[in-house]
């Protein structure tokens, strides 16, 4: 992927991981990455509108999936599209916690495992220096 691609995920971004929403100045020892919201083998392209920027933890639990199952259901629930979806009708900060507000923040949540200690840890003491979210 060229320079000028990557850059233009990440100012899209803001410079925040587009599933979690955590800064990437706030990791600076783990680069994030620019992921294919649609995976090659499914078969998703290089094209700008198919790319989003996602911490590593994000990247790496999300990985080619498109769907997962719903926590509360059970059901099978497609993930969260940054593109396609507003982050706001699906997510919903609560101090240190993501809630998800529908089947498919719940499924996103679960599946990215957005809540784990290390990360609600991490939220928290972003949140005490006024920096969460």
């Amino acid at each position: 992927m060229d320079t000028r691609l990557r850059l233009q995920v990440c100012e899209r971004a803001d410079s925040r991981c587009e599933y979690c929403r955590l800064r990437q100045a706030l990791e600076p020892t783990r680069t994030f990455h620019v992921e294919h919201i649609i995976a090659r083998q499914h078969p998703g392209t290089d094209d700008l509108e198919n790319l989003a920027l996602a911490c590593q933890l994000c990247n790496l639990l999300k990985g080619p999936n498109l769907t997962s199952r719903d926590p509360d259901t059970n059901c099978l629930t497609r993930l969260f599209h940054p593109r396609e979806d507003v982050w706001k009708e699906h997510f919903q900060i609560d101090g240190s916690y993501i809630l998800g507000l529908t089947d498919t923040g719940r499924t996103t949540i679960w599946l990215l495992e957005m809540n784990c200690a290390e990360r609600t840890a991490l939220r928290a003491v972003l949140q005490e220096a006024g920096e969460w979210p």
